[in-house]
């Protein structure tokens, strides 16, 4: 590198010589030559100098390799290559003219979802229009495969008659493998029929497995056994279930399953898995759920990694019913159970399962005597059943007075002497029954939505501050039995009250689907309580 810097001082006739020299400085570094003239300023000013600076731009391909002007320039050539200006599309596209009535009548008349009228919610997860060739050529190379894993028969389910929901089966699970990140998820009847059924499969699974610990653990909190359902069926460890079933290949049919980072996996594993359940509880029930996921996943609740952690147990002194006495049901049990025909209620051994047998003690309190009427009265119970012998309908009465007892003994009152004397198994049926039935509600009304729109539906419309809300519009929250040290607290507190008034409001559900089943449920949520209703905006004073 050279430098060269010439200080020369030049003499010319000038009048202002004697104040201002006449001075030129010049300076060349050889990469990046650079000169500088200074010299006498021409205006009238004899102080001011004029600066006149030459600098000779140099490509930057002769730049040196760390130079930052080179790296900046080829940093703004990388730019325009990766991030192009966003085309936007032609207006064409964005607006769609409307459909007219002929054209819209049409198109709901073919669709499949109006097809059967006898198994609304079963029409109502069909696609929004019919197979392309597209979807039956999947069906041709593939559904054979998953049929057989699953333990079903391979001849098409065309073949059924109109009564048997089992003739919708082959679409249902064609929808069910088609997860959102395959090459069919671009079809709009295939991306939300696939939607729709995980959306209803979630609740299937949840429903299962509470119905099942419930009856198999009858001493057990519920906190328990919301652990073992994680670990059974939590996304982390769905993947090993359909690894089990050998349908890897179906839903991963181009990748290596085990080669997939964890956020590449588990959501289309999680879609797959709650979308088949889905399909499988409408066509064929829940017994049908349980022989696929113990039969066919291999699910064992009682393998090491599935056991609950280790907490204080309270001491259970009462009993339980005779057929839970040292008897651990099975998940054959529970599939084939069927309740004789002179049962006091729709789920007997259910009922037995959450209501314990020492609930009679109750009999006759002040609570019964006092709160009891007024709580049923509100409610629309008992509801009238014709039965074959006058006394069942009376022990019926009986039962559903306690369990309501049960649904408002808050855990405070006695559940460190009696642990079951509380409302929390109740609770836990209740919500899951509750999720269910909205689930349902929601895929029947609204036949064009997809799954993500109805979830954020469910959601809203089930928070737990209006659920306890609709409890405490009809004033039921007052007949709540406290303990005297929580009662004063609860009752002035909103933070203690509102879960607590949400609790009971969940366990109301579950005993009404003990007693009289999953219809009685609609009419409590839809009818008495109006979970539909629209909330008000709450309204912000400054």
């Amino acid at each position: 590198m050279e430098l060269s810097s010439p200080f020369i001082h030049r003499q010319k006739p000038n009048p202002y010589s004697c104040l201002t020299p006449d001075l030129s400085f010049s300076s060349s570094f050889s990469p990046f030559p650079l000169q500088i003239d200074l010299k006498n300023s021409k205006s009238t000013n004899p102080t001011s100098l004029k600066f006149r600076i030459l600098a000779v731009a140099v490509d930057p391909k002769e730049l040196p390799q760390n130079s930052p002007q080179r790296l900046l320039k080829e940093l703004a050539e990388r730019k325009k290559i990766t991030s192009p200006k966003k085309k936007f599309p032609p207006k064409r596209f964005i607006l769609k003219p409307p459909l007219d009535d002929a054209r819209l009548a049409r198109r709901f008349l073919n669709s499949p979802q109006l097809s059967l009228k006898s198994f609304p919610l079963l029409s109502s997860c069909l696609p929004s229009s019919r197979l392309n060739n597209a979807d039956k050529a999947w069906i041709d190379e593939y559904l054979l495969e998953a049929k057989q894993a699953l333990g079903y028969p391979l001849e098409p389910s065309d073949q059924y008659g109109d009564d048997n929901p089992a003739k919708q089966f082959d679409a249902l699970l064609y929808l069910a493998f088609q997860h959102p990140s395959c090459d069919r998820a671009n079809a709009r009847h295939v991306r939300s029929g696939h939607s729709r059924l995980w959306f209803l499969g979630q609740y299937v699974l949840e429903l299962a497995f509470a119905e099942y610990f419930l009856q198999r653990y009858p001493r057990e909190s519920p906190a328990p056994m919301r652990e073992r359902v994680f670990e059974l069926i939590g996304k982390r460890n769905l993947p090993q279930w359909i690894k089990a079933a050998s349908l890897q290949n179906l839903v991963f049919p181009f990748d290596d399953m085990d080669r997939l980072i964890r956020k590449e996996r588990e959501p289309p594993v999680k879609s797959v898995f709650w979308a088949l359940f889905g399909a499988i509880y409408l066509c064929y029930g829940m017994p049908e759920v349980y022989r696929v996921l113990f039969e066919v996943f291999g699910m064992d609740p009682e393998h090491e990694d599935c056991q609950p952690k280790l907490r204080r147990q309270l001491e259970d002194v009462d009993y339980v019913s005779v057929e839970f006495e040292n008897n651990k049901l099975s998940w054959q049990d529970v599939a084939a159970y069927k309740p004789p025909e002179d049962a006091l209620f729709a789920h007997p051994r259910l009922f037995r399962a959450c209501v314990p047998p020492g609930m009679h003690r109750f009999r006759g309190n002040i609570w019964d005597y006092d709160c009891r009427p007024q709580v049923m009265h509100a409610l629309g119970y008992p509801l009238p059943v014709t039965d074959r012998i006058p006394d069942i309908t009376k022990a019926r009465n009986i039962e559903l007075g306690l369990g309501l007892q049960l649904c408002f003994l808050h855990p405070s009152k006695h559940k460190f002497e009696h642990p079951r004397f509380c409302y929390e198994r109740l609770e836990y049926v209740g919500q899951k029954i509750q999720d269910i039935v909205m689930a349902e509600r929601l895929l029947m009304k609204h036949l064009d939505a997809p799954g993500k729109w109805l979830q954020e539906k469910h959601r809203r419309l089930l928070m737990n501050k209006f659920c306890g809300r609709y409890l405490r519009d009809k004033y039921l929250h007052r007949f709540i039995i406290y303990s005297e040290q929580v009662q004063d607290s609860y009752e002035h507190n909103r933070r203690l009250r509102n879960p607590a008034t949400t609790a009971v409001q969940q366990a109301i559900h579950g005993l009404s689907y003990l007693v009289y089943g999953k219809p009685d449920v609609r009419r409590l949520m839809f009818e008495v309580f109006d979970f539909e209703q629209i909330q008000p905006k709450p309204v912000l004073r400054s």
